[in-house]
């Protein structure tokens, strides 16, 4: 049987399974750049340095110093003269001693989310901050192994999936076997990256790498089959 030939109803259902696919990962790339890319595009770096600074980090810098020079300010009422006093307080060595002058500065800006109750990390006495005022180094170990994990198996899922329709294509069988081994090679490229990037920051192209080939592998997964039986002209 091939996708053409295939009977309406079987159609339907991977119509429905490749456009909801489609959709989700044009969400999740949306997500990312949110998340990731945006943050760092505001204060004119690109797509290489926030996948440096999400899993090498700013190593010449602290974690809370990264996250507030990074757009965690702009969530918070902080004035200019706030924000100077609490980075001089994290570049002198963010000491005891010297937090009861910043203290009143996180307790009116960040401790109504950074709380135990408002769902965020919490920030609301020396020892919780001092955690955060140590070098950046990216993404932790355990981290690491967490979201490695949910990728590897969840989107070997998905393309587990595409590619059990996909295989139903017409095209040329070494072609058909190239696409649907592609994009778990990008997948392994990807989060392979994300380790070695880990250590060394040159790693972040291959990452980008990887996850450009991974989307375009899926797009072909998607785009062909929806032609082949929709739009392709029966011989």
């Amino acid at each position: 049987m091939t996708l053409s030939k295939a009977p309406l109803p079987l159609k339907v259902l991977f119509t429905c399974f490749l456009l909801t696919t489609g959709m989700g990962y044009l969400f999740a790339v949306f997500y990312l750049f949110l998340m990731d890319i945006e943050p760092h595009r505001k204060s004119g770096a690109n797509l290489s340095h926030a996948v440096i600074v999400k899993y090498y980090g700013k190593r010449e810098t602290t974690l809370l110093e990264a996250s507030l020079t990074e757009g965690m300010w702009e969530e918070t009422d902080a004035t200019p003269a706030q924000q100077k006093e609490v980075l001089m307080w994290l570049r002198q060595g963010a000491k005891e001693d010297g937090f009861p002058k910043v203290q009143p500065i996180f307790e009116k800006n960040c401790v109504s989310c950074h709380s135990k109750d408002g769902g965020e990390t919490p920030l609301t006495n020396f020892q919780e901050i001092s955690a955060f005022t140590k070098m950046d180094t990216g993404l932790s170990i355990k981290s690491l192994v967490r979201v490695s994990h949910i990728h590897l198996f969840g989107i070997s899922f998905i393309f587990m999936l595409t590619s059990g329709i996909f295989v139903l294509s017409e095209i040329n069988a070494r072609w058909r076997a190239l696409l649907i081994a592609l994009p778990f090679i990008a997948m392994w490229t990807d989060v392979g990256s994300w380790w070695f990037t880990k250590w060394e920051p040159f790693f972040a192209y291959t990452v980008i790498v990887g996850g450009l080939l991974m989307g375009l592998s899926l797009a072909a997964q998607v785009l062909i089959p929806l032609w082949e039986m929709w739009l392709k002209k029966k011989q």
